[in-house]
């Protein structure tokens, strides 16, 4: 028993010593200029490796460097750099016939940049398409046996950079990026998935299938995948450079169709702390917005086919075109949004940097907006209707702001301000806002009609008419429209008297007397 169990043991350190011996009596390193080639004329472009090393209790080859070179056109830095390379392999063939058979690539490492020219085209365009045989040093003749028939293609914590040659774009850089390709061929779909954390805040998760490899321009190659985004911050990450007074915390989830020209994406937007103007604040609740957009991938535009908005109960429909222009995203959007509840929107007033007078809030009711978008999406310029129903501002005493104005003063008050109907035209530009053709139906007071301005920095200039309801105290009152101003600020209005306006209707008054008694009036 003894004799037996000391063969084993002469066995298992013959084995054990065999199998660590093994790394050193052969040489893999052999191969690399074969690995290399063969790399190069899949990917059509220079692959370099560092040397090879045989890993037998593993069944893989590492290599300490790994590098592919850039498209030409996008000049000499490389296209991915990665500190290791992990080569599975077949070992009962290798150690028998030295024939090396390749199941699996894992890139540890890598950083890749991904760059678009002003063209439109990327670097990745000409990756693994035909292309001009990549030169190598081995003669064919000198190449040992190599069976490139990859399996599975992994990207493990790497690297990833998204830029522009051109414009002010930020770039947009991708960390702890996992990636996996699974049963990889150029001429067939392939299935992917996609691991990242974006920094700047948010994370991705894209996954699906994409192929056959469009032999002239990866980047037009067909694909499906589902898309999730959680937390982006829009601005961290710069993904707001078309429209830099845009700020908050995007999620999605959704799906995305291509057919290698045009681009179909549907799906349901989160946006929390959502800020739209530049003098915005972050919104209190968030938004919702299921969309449907249709791109091509080519003229890099697209339609916007279905924008539902969603706040709270609240509902509007957005529609339009959008495209890239330069640095630029010119868009022309609609957005039609009926009998929507006022407590709903007052939420989002902040973010879209409108200013309630202080202390004082929207309550009820109902509001109605018809609105155009135009123009590039940092200077956008938005023209149309609004119209409030039956709502409340409470915490504002209109007729005791009005009683400055001396043949208003009679006018009783109180602590909110009922308004029955409030309609206007407006046009909002980056330089301010200009609200025209208002009506404004106050029971407490009567009908206030107009038009003005609000600055960029919410300075208050109106000119405006009161038709008051002579019933009550105001019974004795002219029925005749009284002017008065509107000036200080959104926060801090202030009513004045228009003594031009009075003046000049006064002048009116007493000529159209004078000029009826010229012309036949009655004579004492």
């Amino acid at each position: 028993m003894k004799r037996i169990a000391k063969w084993v043991g002469i066995f298992l350190a013959i084995v054990i010593i065999g199998v660590v011996s093994l790394p050193f009596l052969i040489n893999v390193d052999q191969f690399r200029p074969t690995l290399q080639s063969d790399l190069s004329t899949v990917l059509g472009r220079e692959v370099k490796l560092g040397g090879l090393q045989l890993k037998i209790l593993s069944g893989e080859v590492t290599a300490d460097d790994l590098s592919v070179g850039e498209d030409p056109a996008f000049g000499k830095p490389a296209f991915l750099e990665a500190k290791r390379l992990h080569v599975g392999v077949e070992l009962w063939p290798f150690l028998i016939s030295r024939k090396l058979i390749v199941t699996d690539l894992t890139i540890d490492q890598p950083e890749i940049a991904l760059v678009q020219a002003q063209s439109g085209n990327w670097n990745f365009s000409t990756l693994g398409g035909k292309s001009e045989p990549v030169s190598s040093s081995t003669p064919p003749s000198a190449k040992l046996p190599l069976d490139l028939s990859v399996q599975l293609v992994r990207i493990t914590n790497g690297k990833l950079t998204l830029r522009r040659t051109f414009g002010h774009w930020k770039p947009l850089v991708l960390e702890q990026v996992n990636i996996g390709l699974r049963n990889f061929s150029s001429a067939s779909a392939f299935p992917f998935s996609l691991a990242a954390m974006i920094r700047g805040g948010g994370s991705l998760k894209l996954d699906g299938s994409a192929g056959p490899i469009n032999p002239t321009d990866s980047a037009m190659t067909p694909l499906s995948a589902n898309l999730h985004l959680g937390q982006v911050d829009v601005a961290r990450t710069g993904l707001n450079d078309a429209a830099p007074d845009v700020a908050g915390l995007i999620s999605f989830d959704g799906s995305g169709q291509s057919d290698g020209r045009m681009m179909r994406v549907k799906g349901r937007l989160k946006a929390e702390k959502l800020k739209i103007a530049k003098t915005g604040t972050p919104a209190a609740r968030p938004l919702e917005l299921d969309f449907g957009v249709e791109h091509d991938l080519a003229k890099h535009r697209g339609v916007v086919q279905q924008g539902d908005i969603h706040l709270g109960k609240a509902v509007a429909h957005l529609t339009g075109t959008y495209a890239e222009q330069g640095d630029a995203s010119l868009l022309a959007l609609k957005l039609a949004g009926p009998e929507m509840p006022v407590q709903e929107l007052e939420a989002m007033l902040p973010a879209m940097g409108v200013v309630l007078p202080a202390g004082t809030s929207l309550q009820g009711g109902t509001a109605s907006v018809i609105l155009a978008m135009e123009g590039p999406a940092n200077r956008l310029v938005t023209t149309g209707s609004l119209a409030l129903n039956n709502t409340k501002l409470t915490g504002f005493d209109l007729p005791k702001k009005m009683a400055s104005i001396e043949r208003l003063a009679g006018i009783k008050g109180g602590p909110d301000t009922e308004i029955q109907t409030l309609s206007a035209n407006v046009r909002v530009a980056p330089e301010g806002t200009d609200a025209q053709n208002i009506t404004l139906v106050v029971p407490a007071i009567g009908d206030l009609r107009g038009g003005g301005t609000v600055s960029a920095e919410y300075a208050l200039d109106f000119q405006m008419s009161a038709q008051v309801h002579t019933s009550g105290l105001l019974a004795g009152v002219s029925d005749k429209p009284i002017p008065f101003s509107v000036g200080g600020t959104c926060s801090d209005p202030v009513f004045r008297p228009d003594v031009k306006a009075i003046v000049k209707d006064e002048v009116k008054g007493v000529a159209g007397g004078l000029l009826h008694g010229l012309l036949g009036g009655k004579k004492d």
